[in-house]
């Protein structure tokens, strides 16, 4: 008896910071069908890695069933954890290669865990260069910074 198919979702994640550490947001803009999904979220001191990792989990966490996911990030941290360094961190008790604890493992656990959802397909794109769904996913960002900014008064 054959799979049955997952949905397919199309999705762009972002980070921003204001500084570096500063005032940080994050956003995901998803396409399945005709439907289309808005989030965005920040945080009062962050780094640009934080919520570049956030976004992902947060975009990834949103979907409610396994879904088949073509993920777009233009943020090598994100693709390089992904695609090269986690195994290995996994593989060291979540320690580099030089033995040194990794940074943001609390995020890249969350991570791994919601990547094991879904199947997802990593699509690296060259952020601000027109991808429509990148920029739309660094306005979110932005969104989420303001959000913060507001709230903090």
């Amino acid at each position: 008896m054959a799979e049955p198919e997952l949905p397919a979702v199309s999705m762009w994640t972002d980070g921003a910071c204001k500084g570096n550490p500063g005032v940080g947001g994050w956003g995901a803009w998803m396409r399945f069908g005709e439907h289309e999904r808005e989030l965005f979220g920040g945080e009062e001191l962050t780094t640009n890695n934080r919520m570049e990792l956030t976004a992902v989990i947060e975009g990834l966490r949103a979907l409610n069933q396994p879904c088949e996911v073509t993920l777009h990030v233009d943020s090598s941290y994100v693709m390089n954890g992904m695609k090269t360094w986690l195994a290995g961190w996994k593989r060291n008790g979540w320690r580099t290669a030089d033995k040194k604890p990794v940074k943001n493992v609390e995020l890249w656990k969350s991570l791994d865990e919601q990547v094991a959802r879904h199947t997802v397909h990593w699509v690296w794109v060259k952020g601000h260069s027109g991808d429509p769904g990148n920029e739309r996913a660094d306005e979110l960002a932005n969104r989420g910074v303001d959000a913060v900014r507001t709230a903090a008064g």
